[in-house]
């Protein structure tokens, strides 16, 4: 249990809920697909996916993609996810929930990427073609103003407190961290167009297939806003991929930093957040962070 109010959940509640309401479903084979920080996955038959959110307020987030997910993949050059089921609450799963088309790839790794460089370039166009998406009426407002959209400023006390609380963890160079962070404090604040955003392109959401990028999933924290936070998780990919990626978006220097600082925001926050709860979570925290130090002493 990662959450406080978290939804227990198995494959014995996930068939229920399908016995309910997709009753020609209910016999396909149902198999745990994984778990991340917001949903439960299990993959139905071939072709099928249920996503069950791990709290009732992260069924928001379902809904948002079933509104805008069918909109946004015409204008993508990778898959995305793609709703096929409303699932509505029950007394044994009080939450919205979803089913998808289940989409083949592994997470980007060593075992699924063949050329990372090449994959930092994928994931580039992939960005670009988002961000270049028309709003189609959209704007930050509501569902759609997931803080990663934003500025720096509103995240600083939480920030702050992570920092203290990753003192004596993992052997960090806090201080550094800290300085970095206060740096891009300083800077100006973005002023371009806001677009569509991912929110949250860490490798467990880009799919990988032939050796190359196929999909990219989980749109939850989808929001409209700057994009400076959507280069973050750049600093999780191999040094190949990251000099591509960097290559390709051609961004300003002030771009780039502010995007370190959002890499470190949702790194040290992480970190004590997940620490007895998901230490692999943690563990990848911590390897962004490493990362950022290592970058920034050869910078």
């Amino acid at each position: 249990m990662l959450h406080e109010n978290e939804i227990r959940v198995d494959e014995d509640v996930a068939r229920s809920l399908l016995k309910d309401q997709r009753p020609e479903w209910a016999d396909l084979p149902v198999v745990f697909a994984g778990s991340g920080t917001d949903n439960t996955m299990y993959r139905l038959g071939d072709e099928l996916l249920v996503r069950l959110p791990r709290t009732a307020g992260n069924a928001k987030a379902l809904r948002k993609e079933r509104t805008w997910l069918p909109r946004l993949a015409p204008h993508l050059p990778c898959r995305i996810p793609e709703p096929v089921h409303a699932g509505e609450p029950t007394s044994r799963f009080p939450a919205a929930w979803s089913v998808y088309r289940w989409i083949d790839g592994g997470i980007a790794s060593p075992t699924t990427v063949t050329d990372w460089a090449m994959f930092g370039r994928d994931l580039a166009t992939a960005v670009h073609s988002l961000h270049s998406v028309d709003l189609m009426g959209a704007a930050r407002e509501g569902e759609l103003s997931w803080y990663r959209g934003g500025t720096l400023e509103p995240c600083d006390e939480s920030v702050s407190r992570s920092f203290a609380e990753c003192r004596d963890i993992g052997g960090l160079d806090v201080a550094t961290l800290r300085q970095l962070w206060r740096s891009a404090l300083a800077l100006p604040e973005p002023t371009g167009r806001h677009v569509w955003l991912h929110g949250d392109l860490r490798p467990a959401n880009l799919l990988a297939h032939g050796g190359r990028l196929h999909a990219i999933i989980d749109f939850g924290g989808l929001s409209v806003g700057h994009p400076d936070a959507e280069h973050a998780p750049v600093w999780d990919l191999p040094a190949e991929a990251r000099q591509a990626y960097w290559d390709s978006v051609g961004l300003d220097d002030v771009t780039w930093l502010r995007a370190r600082a959002w890499a470190i925001c949702v790194g040290i926050s992480g970190v004590p957040y997940y620490w007895d709860t998901y230490p692999s979570f943690a563990r990848e925290c911590l390897s962004r962070l490493t990362v950022i130090l290592d970058d920034a002493r050869r910078r």
